[in-house]
Order: C-alpha cells, then sequence, then structure tokens
C-alpha cells in the first residue's frame, strides 16, 4: 500500500468517526440535572458513566445565574465551554472578585481535591469529562442538595 493510499484511508477513517461523534452529540437526551447538583440545570450523558471506573463525559445545560456551591472532587475535572460562559473560582468562600471566565472554546482543569465553585454568566452550556467515578463532596455540608430537606407530603 502506498503512503497516498495510506493517508487517504486514514484520512477517510477519521472523518467517519469524526461524523459518528457529531451524530452522537446530536442525539443527546436531556433531563434535570443529578440530585448531588442544586436543582435547575439539565444534563445529558455524551459517553462513558460517570458512576463507574473509566472515563466519562456529560453536558451541563445552566441558567443564567446558576451557582454550583464550592466542593471538590476526589478525581481530576475537565470543563469544556460549549455556549455562555462559565465562571469559577478556588476556595471555600464564593468570591465574585476572583472568579475566573471561559468562554466558548475554551476549557480548563480543576485539579483533584481542588475546593472550587462555579456560576454560569448568562445561559451556559459546558462539557465536564474526566475518569470516573464522579463523586462530589460540598465544603459544607448545608449546601449539599442530597442533604436539604425535602417538603412533607400533604
Amino acid at each position: 500500500m502506498s503512503s497516498r493510499t495510506l493517508t487517504l484511508a486514514v484520512a477517510a477513517l477519521l472523518g467517519v468517526m469524526a461524523g459518528t461523534s457529531q451524530a452522537q452529540k446530536a442525539k443527546l437526551t436531556w433531563g434535570p440535572a443529578p440530585p448531588f447538583l442544586p436543582s435547575g440545570a439539565k444534563f445529558a450523558l455524551v459517553s462513558g458513566d460517570p458512576g463507574k471506573t473509566g472515563p466519562f463525559e456529560i453536558e451541563l445545560s445552566m441558567p443564567n445565574g446558576y451557582t454550583i456551591p464550592p466542593h471538590w472532587h476526589p478525581t481530576d475535572e475537565n470543563v469544556a465551554v460549549k455556549s455562555g460562559e462559565f465562571r469559577f473560582g478556588m476556595g471555600d468562600k464564593i468570591d465574585t472578585k476572583s472568579m475566573k471566565a471561559l468562554k466558548p472554546g475554551q476549557s480548563g482543569s480543576l485539579p483533584a481535591n481542588g475546593h472550587h465553585y462555579a456560576r454560569a454568566h448568562g445561559p451556559t452550556v459546558v462539557a465536564v469529562s474526566g475518569n470516573g467515578p464522579f463523586a462530589i463532596t460540598y465544603v459544607n455540608q448545608a449546601d449539599d442538595p442530597r442533604t436539604k430537606a425535602k417538603p412533607k407530603a400533604k
């Protein structure tokens, strides 16, 4: 096989793979965010299983002002902004003056065990990826939506 034929074959394969990836992303199924996140966001699984060992990717769609209180993860977290503006900061308390902003096309990584927080500026969609299992621990237990009191049924 000539190098030109091999190059064309690889290019065709990459094109098919890219088309498949785009088709998969176009078919995302959106639903409410998992209970470990504050209510109001929407969630879609792109690949993998965040609850199991191995790579995963999810997308999170957040309304303007949506805030994830200070928390940390036992694994690195990668965030890529699809639309809107994703603001984040490091530490145990939200400090809006020190938050950094990521805009569409920009991405960043947050290190394992690093305490951080996030806020959407405008309607915002981000892709979050990493190696599972994904876990979140809130700095202040009172911020954890899983432990907040639920209204009593009438």
